[in-house]
C-alpha cells in the first residue's frame, strides 16, 4: 500500500491563506479611501472655484479651490498621530475599520453639500470641515493598512507584499477618474448642477464591500504579541519624536515621490483644461497612468527586495528629475497623445518607481510599538511638504511666468530632496522587523532605556 500522502502544515497554510486575505484587504481598502480623497481633488479642479468660491476670477478661484485641498492635507499628519497612537495602543483592525467608515461618510457628505448659492458662506466652511475629516481618516489609513500587510508578511517578500496596499492610490486613482470621466461627458450646466455630486455618492457603495473585506482579516501577529506582553507604548508620539532621526528621514524621503503624484495628477486637470485640453482627454491620461502605475508598483516593490529599498527609490528620484522639462514640453504640444505619454513617463513610471518600496521602507524604519505612529507622521508629513501645496505654489508660478518650467522645477526640487535623503537612510530590505524592535538607533525601540549605556 502507497504511504499516505503528508498532510499541508495547517500554521503555514493558515498563515499564508490569511496574508493573502490581509493583502487584498489592504489593496481594496486604500483603494476606497484613495478613491474618495482624489475624488475630490479631480472635481476641485473642474467645478468647485465656481460652486463654492464665486466672484473671484477663475486663476483665484482655483487657488481657493486647492487652498481646500491643501486643507485635507494638513490634517494628514494630524489623522496619522492620532489614529496610529490609538492603532499602537488598542490595535491596527479597529482603527482601519473606523478610519474607513469616516472617509466613506465624509465623502458622501460632500455630495449632498449645498452650493454657496444655497447657503452662501456656510458652503465653503462646510466643504472644508468636511475635507479635513478625509485627511483625518486618509492619514490613519495608509499606516494601519501597510503595517497589517507587512507585519503578517515573511522576511524576504515584504516589499512585494507591501505593493498591495501602494497599489491602492493608483487603482482608487484609475476608479475616481473613470468614474468623473463619464459624468463630464454630460453638458457642462448639467455636471454643475448635479453630475458632479455622483461620484461623491457612490462612495457609498465601495465603502460597503471594503468594510466587508476588513471585517474578515486578523489582528496584526506582531502587535498581538505586544498587546499579549501588555508592553504597549503610553505615548508613542514622544517615542517616535526622543529619537526623531527615522522620522524626519521617512519625511523627506517620499516627497519626491508626492510632488511628483499631486502635480501630475490633480494640478495638471487645470492646468491642462486652462491650455486648451478637453477634460475627457486629460482624465484619459491619467486613466493610462494609473493603470501603468498599476504594473510599475509592483515591479518596484519586488525589485527593492532583491536589490535593496535605497536603489530602487534613489532610481526613481534620479528618472523623475531627468524627465521633468520632457514631460512637460510634452503637455505643452496640446496632443493629446502626447499628453498620454507625458503622464505616463513622469507618473506611471518615475513617481511609481520612487513610491513602490516606500512601504516596506517607512514601516521597517521603526518598531513594532510605535511603528503605526512613526510610519503614518512620516508618510503623511511627505504628503503635507510634497504634495499639499504643491498646487497652489504651481498655481500661482505658473500664473505669474506664464510657462510650465515652475511646474517642472518642482518636480526636479521634490526628486532631488529625495535623492539626497536616500543617501543617509540605512537599508533595511534585509532588516527582520524584530531587529527593529532591539536596534536602540531605530525610533521604534520604545521601551528601550535611554541611557548612556544604550548610546555607547
Amino acid at each position: 500500500m502507497p504511504p499516505s500522502p503528508v498532510a499541508p502544515d495547517p500554521t503555514r497554510s493558515e498563515r499564508n491563506r490569511q496574508l493573502r486575505r490581509v493583502a487584498l484587504s489592504g489593496l481594496l481598502g486604500t483603494a476606497v479611501e484613495f478613491y474618495d480623497f482624489l475624488v475630490y481633488g479631480t472635481v476641485a479642479a473642474l467645478v468647485f472655484g465656481e460652486l463654492f468660491f464665486p466672484g473671484a476670477d477663475p486663476a483665484v478661484g482655483t487657488i481657493a479651490a486647492f487652498g481646500t485641498f491643501a486643507a485635507g492635507y494638513v490634517a494628514r499628519p494630524l489623522g496619522g498621530i492620532l489614529f496610529g497612537h490609538f492603532g499602537d495602543r488598542l490595535g491596527r483592525k479597529s482603527m482601519l475599520l473606523l478610519t474607513m467608515g469616516l472617509m466613506g461618510a465624509a465623502s458622501f457628505l460632500v455630495g449632498l453639500l449645498p452650493t454657496y448659492d444655497t447657503i452662501g458662506v456656510w458652503a465653503p466652511v462646510l466643504l472644508i470641515t468636511l475635507r479635513v475629516v478625509q485627511g483625518l481618516a486618509i492619514g490613519g489609513e495608509w499606516g494601519g493598512a501597510t503595517l497589517m500587510v507587512v507585519e503578517h508578511a515573511g522576511e524576504r517578500r515584504r516589499g512585494l507584499w507591501s505593493s498591495f496596499t501602494q497599489m491602492g492610490a493608483p487603482l482608487g486613482s484609475l476608479l475616481s477618474t473613470a468614474v468623473v470621466a463619464l459624468v463630464v461627458t454630460l453638458p457642462e450646466d448639467e455636471f454643475a448642477a448635479w453630475g458632479w455630486r455622483v461620484p461623491f455618492l457612490l462612495s457609498v457603495v465601495l465603502l460597503g464591500v471594503g468594510l466587508f473585506v476588513r471585517l474578515k482579516v486578523v489582528e496584526s501577529p506582531l502587535f498581538a504579541e505586544v498587546k499579549q506582553d501588555r508592553a504597549e507604548s503610553r505615548l508613542p508620539i514622544l517615542d517616535v519624536l526622543r529619537r526623531p532621526r527615522p522620522l524626519v528621514l521617512a519625511c523627506c524621503v517620499g516627497i519626491g515621490a508626492f510632488t511628483a503624484q499631486s502635480l501630475l495628477t490633480s494640478y495638471l486637470i487645470s492646468y491642462a483644461t486652462g491650455i486648451g485640453y478637453a477634460r475627457p482627454q486629460v482624465l484619459t491620461a491619467l486613466t493610462v497612468s494609473a493603470a501603468v502605475a498599476l504594473v510599475v508598483l509592483p515591479c518596484a516593490s519586488a525589485l527593492s527586495d532583491r536589490v535593496g529599498r535605497r536603489p530602487v527609490v534613489l532610481a526613481g528620484a534620479i528618472a523623475s528629475a531627468a524627465l521633468a522639462f520632457p514631460v512637460m514640453a510634452l503637455v505643452d504640444s496640446k496632443s493629446p497623445g502626447l499628453l498620454i505619454v507625458a503622464v505616463v513617463l513622469g507618473h506611471g513610471i518615475a513617481q511609481s518607481t520612487m513610491y513602490g518600496p516606500l512601504g516596506a521602507l517607512l514601516s521597517e524604519m521603526f518598531g513594532t510599538k510605535v511603528r503605526y505612529t512613526g510610519a503614518s507622521l512620516g508618510y503623511q508629513g511627505a504628503t503635507l511638504v510634497g504634495a499639499g501645496f504643491s498646487p497652489m505654489i504651481a498655481g500661482s508660478l505658473v500664473a505669474g511666468s506664464g510657462t510650465s518650467t515652475p511646474v517642472a522645477l518642482l518636480l526636479c526640487g521634490g526628486a532631488a530632496v529625495t535623492a539626497a535623503t536616500v543617501l543617509f537612510v540605512r537599508e533595511t530590505s534585509r532588516t527582520s522587523l524584530a531587529e527593529a524592535d532591539t536596534d536602540p538607533d531605530t525610533a521604534g525601540n520604545s521601551n528601550a532605556p535611554h541611557t548612556e549605556e544604550i548610546s555607547a
